[in-house]
């Protein structure tokens, strides 16, 4: 029968989910989006996705219909209604139907819709044997330009940069911002470990405000790592003794080659395995059961 989607206040099955062609989201990429995850049926950090996803709506001045509590309501049920307990849940909030031009007041109502499934964005052999990185000739977005920390619909910065990591034959690409320091790869923000210490660009640097990457820094000081924010050139990557990246949908995922250069000793390394299965001890304990 496949999927239940939540769509504009009604569940439909995923073939009659549709939207207009009129719609700013599909026309213009004019739109914001959140993805989360479940464990064992306990939503792991939901609240702080529908707050990132109103701070993204805020920042592009669209107005979600709907309050937080609704919207945390809304993916809960669309959750249950596909009788999940491990899953991935995609929220969309777009601008709306509108005419043929750019302005957003032609567009009354938003459009909102919720699907619940799954998501695999590695094969297994990558999680034990790490992955291999380029750096990409696209530049991160501009923070004064589209602020890489809004996660809008617009995503074609990303797609151009994964097309160009795929076609150097690396299953991910290193994005580098207009001042050449690293910002992020093209769906999940970086992480180095050198003599203890643990390491991401900030925000400011065009990284995202990682859910996950937040959880890993806090698993950091508890491992009894330094973390740290800071400006990072490739010359650190490649100089690193561990590198690993995190995200929503990848979890966390180690690196083992950046531009053909191994980082440590090419493998895996100890620190990132203990971050990772603290992780995922975190993900069955800390999630909300609704």
């Amino acid at each position: 029968m496949g999927l239940w989607i939540y769509l504009d206040g009604k569940f439909v099955n995923e073939k009659q989910a549709k939207i207009s062609v009129f719609d700013h989201g599909l026309l213009y990429g004019d739109g914001v989006f959140e993805g989360l995850r479940t464990y064992d049926g306990r939503f792991f950090r939901l609240r702080q996705h529908i707050q990132r996803l109103y701070k993204s709506a805020k920042a592009i001045m669209l107005e979600i219909p709907v309050s937080m509590e609704e919207m945390i309501d809304i993916v809960v049920k669309t959750v249950k209604k596909n009788k999940l307990k491990d899953s991935y849940v995609r929220v969309v909030v777009t601008r709306g139907v509108g005419d043929l031009g750019l302005d957003p007041r032609k567009c009354p109502k938003p459009t909102i819709f919720v699907i619940a499934s799954k998501i695999k964005l590695y094969p297994e052999e990558f999680y034990e044997k790490g992955l291999t990185v380029v750096t990409i000739p696209t530049r991160r977005n501009l923070t004064e330009s589209i602020n890489p920390a809004i996660k809008s619909l617009n995503y074609l910065n990303n797609i151009l940069a994964k097309i160009e990591a795929t076609n150097a034959g690396a299953m991910e690409g290193l994005f580098l911002n207009n001042e050449g320091y690293v910002a992020e790869c093209t769906g999940e923000n970086i992480f180095i470990i050198r003599e203890n210490i643990l390491s991401t660009p900030p925000i400011s640097a065009g990284a995202l405000d990682g859910i996950t990457r937040d959880a890993v820094l806090q698993l950091g000081k508890e491992l009894g790592m330094e973390t740290r924010e800071e400006l990072l050139t490739r010359y650190d990557l490649y100089n690193a003794d561990e590198c690993f990246l995190t995200g929503t949908a990848a979890e966390i995922i180690p690196v083992t080659i950046i531009d053909g250069r191994k980082i440590g000793s090419g493998s895996p390394g100890e620190m990132t395995d203990k971050i990772r299965k603290a992780f995922h001890k975190l993900t069955l304990t800390e999630g909300e059961i609704f």
